[in-house]
């Protein structure tokens, strides 16, 4: 089968580029052949036979002259359509998986895939891995930047609610380009091209949902996670939070809670705009970012984990990590979290920007050790999917084969 990824950024950039590379390997040793699409970049790691790609477009850098012609780029790119013209008619893949297209690539492509589908009779599948809100969201995030509330106001259509918060960037002219860039595409129907919306949680497939166009193509599939074997690790005296130190992911929430329980030690692995507020409380420390065996420690003999997160997150890759190195996770009861964690078997829930039931919650954890004890041991029973069986899964999903398919909850 010959699969073309199709992603705004070609170098390591963040979780989508992490998904497509490993993908991207893994359909490779079974055989199957593979191409990427997207901009062109210095640090590109992947590509295509044709080195057919568009102009990195650096929304915050370049020349002036190229920021002016950034609000018509980022709504429609003839570049793009050009572009990717000249990889299926080289490649002719049976799939194109697009991920995260939108501004720098644009939904025009969407335009070129049809077309040549058309005037080649292929019989090229779309699927499309939706690692945001961005199709029912302009700022991809239900939530408003300004004031940090969780918001739905522009689902069902209404993206006219994204200029009126200031929605992208805190900028009102921005903010119309998103909005413009949304009911455009949504009044052409292009979408309706894409015959398989891959959701990396139910919670998401729910809110994609609440556009009649996605319901019936929308399928809730967890991200894959690396398989580790079972270890049997004496736990330590502390508390972690690892993850990126923002208000979105509930920092402030959780510093409240800390310096209330001056006597519990937390351990904080991560970066970002509030790592100087984290180095200000006495009973956290603050080991900065962390990766590989360092992180995997640190994980592993924690007590257990918290996961204070504020917004409407997907799957998040910490709560299954850590419950894959045996430790519970005590996490919000928002978004895709709750999927992930088996409640009074794996870890427990609290309400999301509640400082009262997170603290009466982490306290009680923190003081019954054979509680923390349970929770490690069911971790043992986790079954997230691996890349093996994702790739399954998803090749199913290639050949219209999806029906049995849905996310797997603990």
């Amino acid at each position: 089968m010959k699969i073309l990824f199709v992603n705004k950024f070609l170098h390591p950039n963040g979780g989508s580029e992490t998904y497509i590379f490993q993908l991207g390997e893994y359909l490779l040793s079974l055989g199957h052949e593979v191409q990427y699409f997207g901009m062109e970049h210095e640090g590109r790691c992947c590509g295509n036979r044709v080195n057919a790609y568009t102009s990195d477009m650096n929304f915050h850098g370049g020349s002036k002259l190229a920021k002016l012609t950034y609000p018509i780029k980022t709504i429609y790119s003839t570049e793009a359509r050009k572009k990717i013209r000249l990889v299926l008619d080289d490649f002719r893949p049976d799939v194109v998986h697009l991920n995260n297209f939108n501004y720098q690539l644009t939904p025009s492509i969407l335009l070129e895939i049809v077309k040549w589908r058309k005037e080649t009779f292929s019989e090229c599948r779309i699927v499309f891995t939706a690692h945001d809100y961005q199709l029912i969201c302009p700022n991809h995030m239900l939530n408003i930047p300004g004031t940090h509330q969780n918001c739905r106001q522009c689902l069902g259509g209404h993206f006219i609610n994204c200029t009126k918060n200031k929605c992208i960037h805190g900028s009102a002219a921005k903010s119309l380009i998103g909005t413009l860039e949304s009911y455009l595409w949504n009044a052409t129907g292009v979408y309706n091209s894409i015959d398989t919306m891959i959701c990396c949680s139910s919670f998401m497939k729910r809110m994609m949902d609440s556009n009649p166009l996605f319901s019936n193509k929308t399928v809730a599939l967890h991200n894959f996670i690396q398989h580790s074997e079972w270890k049997e690790t004496k736990k330590k005296n502390y508390i972690l939070y690892f993850g990126r130190f923002s208000e979105e992911k509930g920092i402030r929430t959780l510093l409240q809670v800390c310096k209330d329980l001056p006597d519990i030690p937390f351990v904080f692995a991560g970066t970002g705009p509030l790592a100087a507020a984290i180095d200000q409380v006495p009973n956290i420390r603050n080991v900065g970012f962390q990766t590989g065996q360092n992180l995997e420690q640190l994980i592993r003999e924690a007590r257990f984990t918290v996961y204070p997160s504020e917004w409407y997150e997907n799957c998040p890759f910490s709560v299954m990590e850590s419950q894959m190195y045996g430790t519970p996770v005590l996490g919000a009861d928002i978004g895709g979290i709750p999927e992930l964690i088996s409640v009074n078997h794996t870890g427990e829930l609290f309400e999301s920007r509640n400082p009262d039931d997170l603290k009466e919650k982490l306290l009680a954890l923190w003081n019954s050790d054979e509680r923390v004890a349970d929770y490690s041991r069911n971790c043992r029973e986790i079954t997230f999917d691996t890349i093996d069986t994702y790739c399954k899964k998803l090749l199913q999903i290639y050949k219209n084969e999806r029906g049995n398919i849905h996310a797997e909850e603990t």
